[in-house]
């Protein structure tokens, strides 16, 4: 075939098939479908970072908050002359039984003066702190845990009962004795829920293991305020992922 009848045979190709597209235009436009395609996923999986860093970010702000609350209420409390103590990765405020002594087998707030002075006290520090700049946006539950020492009870309640009625008769005293201004009860978490609960451990969780004097068993007879903080829930961050 001479040049000239090719290429009027190539032109009557093109003529008959305008569609028709030479291979090089083809894979330039499958590159261009891959660059575009790998621009979207990269913007996506960027949002989805952005999106699970902010919930850790989120998450350590709530900590930091919580360390800051409790080293304030500790610091408050030691100018008015109450010593607590900061416990369990600063995620504990524990009242010592110098500040509050349950006698044995006993849940009620004791009716010393300076006990009811140190419990009352403590509920107003601790509202003060929890309620400014936003923090209780930050906070999940506030529990009230109340302990025993090793020896069993001899009430039909067991120890578990009255672990638990020390930590309900602390919770009751503050709302019955801190006035309306200062009701601990009305306070809601992040969620709309209250923000308070009350437990009871028993002998489970001794401060100090070895229990052979009465201060010894004096010291497990005590309440810890637990103080726990939002966190991303695992399926927020696998709808995210998604």
């Amino acid at each position: 075939m001479s040049l000239g009848r090719s290429r009027k045979f190539q032109s009557d190709i093109d003529e008959e098939n305008p569609y028709w597209l030479s291979f090089s235009d083809i894979m330039s436009g499958l590159l261009i479908i891959f660059v575009l395609a790998s621009l979207v996923l990269v913007l996506e999986l960027s949002q989805r970072k952005a999106l699970v860093d902010e919930k850790i970010l989120e998450r350590t702000k709530a900590e930091k908050v919580r360390q800051e609350v409790l080293a304030e209420i500790k610091e408050e409390l030691r100018r008015k002359g109450i010593m607590v103590e900061v416990s369990d990765n600063d995620t504990v405020l524990r009242i010592p039984d110098d500040q509050l002594a349950f006698e044995s087998n006993e849940y009620r707030v004791p009716p010393q003066e300076n006990y009811q002075v140190a419990v009352l006290e403590i509920g107003r520090v601790l509202y003060t702190a929890i309620t400014k700049e936003n923090r209780l946006d930050l906070f999940d539950t506030i529990f009230i845990e109340g302990h025993t020492d090793k020896r069993p009870s001899p009430r039909n309640l067991g120890n578990w009962g009255l672990s638990t009625f020390r930590a309900i008769s602390v919770w009751n005293y503050w709302n019955e004795n801190l006035g309306n201004e200062l009701r601990l009860d009305q306070l809601k978490n992040h969620q709309g829920s209250p923000l308070f609960s009350v437990s009871g451990y028993g002998e489970t969780r001794p401060v100090n293991e070895i229990q052979e004097t009465e201060d010894d068993y004096r010291r497990n007879r005590r309440i810890d305020l637990r103080f726990t903080v939002i966190h991303p829930k695992l399926d927020d961050i696998l709808s995210i992922l998604d």
